[in-house]
């Protein structure tokens, strides 16, 4: 058992559990470092960091350490899209073909925007084996995926677009603003908003990143076991070809090149405070802005249940609207009460969601992964008690 670790921060007094799990979470769940807060209606309420940049602990976790957030960025690429949807510059029910004319082909010229956003595009993965240089390789990566013939009938199940999702709306955002997604984030949503969001990084900057610390051992959760047998079974199948194609996806997460391309899929680097103040933004506005970053009419209908069921790619059942996860039906997938909750968890932990009914916005990172498909415990106590407390 670890000892008391220093955290430091803000929390109102209304939310002292949140504060006190969040040390429990040093103390008996090998928690490193992390960082977590709570906007209400879009102002800070809470904003803790404690604990270390490394298992070394030679430098500790401070208020702007960044750190990778992996899927959570598929969160952050959905509002990109929405705020293109706001403008009238993007059609979620328009072919993505219309956008990036080069994905018409082998069978794809009628699949629409929105089945990239709820998994429903059948563009999970490329069958050929891909270079490890590959996935920093944007033309190489796009030309693969455009020249892919779908897994299954498009629109018909929905699989996981792990890694493809970031490549195929990287075309279409980009074929509309003339900027990658990580630009259009920078200028449009990072800078307005005033928070420390980043899809590729300036190597200036790469001080602030803590080490993503890969999980060692066997994987407490089933789900995670059955996906990684799928993985094992059948290398060059739907599943291994969504999450390790290329393979370094597994390898390259605290390189260089991770860090400083872009991945709109799964290589966001943020503190926990910008993805509660976005996803407040989002919903509510806040302290900065005076509207909602998109309409309540575009949020509702990019948050409604898109897709639910067996999940062809990750092998479980889950739940998803216009590139958000949505709470799942299983009890270990829910993230509090809210009916009309929205969010996007990444690989290892790292979470945010915004809960429109009542005015909650939350972020979570960490820097130690743990080995949990949808909700990580120590994430999911910090939700849990942000509810009790409200």
């Amino acid at each position: 058992m670890a000892s008391n670790p220093a955290i430091h921060g803000y929390c109102h007094p209304q939310f002292s559990e949140v504060r006190r799990l969040f040390m429990d979470n040093f103390i008996d769940s090998g928690e490193v470092g992390a960082s977590v807060s709570l906007c209400m209606h879009g102002e800070p309420v809470v904003n803790l960091w404690a604990g270390h940049t490394s298992w070394t602990r030679l430098q500790r976790w401070k208020e702007d350490t960044l750190v990778n957030i992996f899927s959570g960025t598929k969160g952050v690429t959905a509002i990109c899209a929405l705020m293109l949807v706001d403008r009238g510059f993007l059609d979620l029910d328009a072919p993505v073909a219309q956008y990036w004319p080069a994905f018409a082909q082998k069978g794809k010229e009628d699949i629409p925007v929105k089945w990239v956003l709820n998994h429903k595009a059948a563009v999970t993965g490329v069958r050929r084996r891909l270079l490890g240089r590959s996935l920093y390789n944007w033309k190489t990566m796009s030309n693969a995926l455009a020249a892919q013939q779908p897994w299954w009938e498009p629109g018909s199940r929905h699989g996981y677009h792990a890694l493809s999702y970031g490549w195929i709306m990287g075309e279409v955002i980009k074929s509309i603003t003339g900027k990658t997604v990580g630009q259009f984030v920078a200028d449009e949503i990072a800078q307005p908003l005033g928070i420390d969001l980043h899809i590729g990084m300036d190597k200036k900057e790469h001080s602030r990143i803590a080490p993503i610390i890969l999980p060692v051992g066997i994987p407490e959760a089933a789900d995670t076991w059955r996906l990684i047998g799928a993985c094992v079974t059948n290398p060059l199948g739907v599943s291994s070809s969504a999450m390790l194609n290329p393979i370094t996806i597994a390898t390259g997460v605290n390189s260089k090149q991770w860090r400083s391309g872009e991945l709109p899929a799964a290589n966001a680097h943020c503190t926990a405070l910008a993805l509660a103040k976005l996803y407040g933004a989002l919903a509510f506005g806040g302290e900065v802005l005076e509207k909602p970053l998109v309409s309540a009419d575009t949020l509702r209908y990019a948050t409604e249940e898109s897709s639910f069921g067996h999940d062809y790619v990750l092998k479980m059942d889950t739940r998803f609207s216009m590139g958000f996860m949505l709470n799942q039906k299983a009890e270990a997938g829910r993230f509090g009460p809210g009916k009309r909750s929205f969010g996007h968890n990444g690989a290892g932990g790292s979470f945010a969601f915004a809960d429109p009914d009542i005015g909650l916005s939350y972020g979570y990172v960490m820097n130690r992964m743990g080995s949990y498909l949808l909700m990580d415990p120590r994430s999911q106590r910090l939700i849990d008690a942000a509810y009790r407390c409200l």
